[in-house]
């Protein structure tokens, strides 16, 4: 049964995940059960290769490019022509259930699909692994500069680049 992500599941909602050790799997399998539900209420399909690609994604909060995603799917028969994995992300991320981390040029799960929220990506220069941050803050802050030029912001994403814990550590 799926739990009520907001209030069962705090390692999940804690926006720093990815970051710190947590129950990786629980918080992976609550997105794929909320896929399951989203999917179904749009109408359309979670194929066997589109849920593969989003348990993919999910295996580590870590980005990753199409052509490491196809590899997997290859090794395990689903096919190694790039359609393959281009169409199972693109589907994702049109459902909300990745998003595109543009300064990675790769894919990552959404870790609150369903959920209207403005996130920010943190992606850490040195190991990859990148964190979907709350920034409604930000979103509010660049809406209201667009509106001052008549401007209507309808999609943006915010990419953070620096170190995460671990890496800040050693580097210390």
């Amino acid at each position: 049964m799926a739990h009520d992500h907001a209030s069962d599941c705090p390692s999940c909602q804690e926006p720093a995940a990815a970051f710190s050790r947590h129950d990786h799997a629980h918080c992976a399998q609550d997105v794929l059960e909320r896929a399951d539900g989203l999917v179904a209420q749009s109408g359309a399909r979670l194929t066997p290769v589109r849920r593969r690609v989003l348990e993919i994604l999910l295996e580590e909060h870590r980005a990753m490019g199409a052509y490491d995603v196809l590899k997997r799917l290859a090794a395990e028969g689903y096919g190694n022509q790039p359609p393959v994995a281009y169409r199972a992300l693109e589907f994702l991320v049109e459902q909300g259930l990745a998003h595109r981390i543009r300064r990675l040029n790769a894919f990552a799960a959404c870790m609150h699909p369903g959920e209207a929220h403005a996130p920010a990506f943190l992606i850490c220069r040195n190991c990859n692994i990148v964190a979907e941050a709350p920034a409604a803050a930000v979103r509010k802050a660049l809406d209201a500069a667009a509106d001052m030029l008549g401007f209507l912001v309808e999609r943006s994403t915010v990419e953070a680049l620096g170190l995460c814990p671990a890496c800040r550590d050693q580097a210390a």
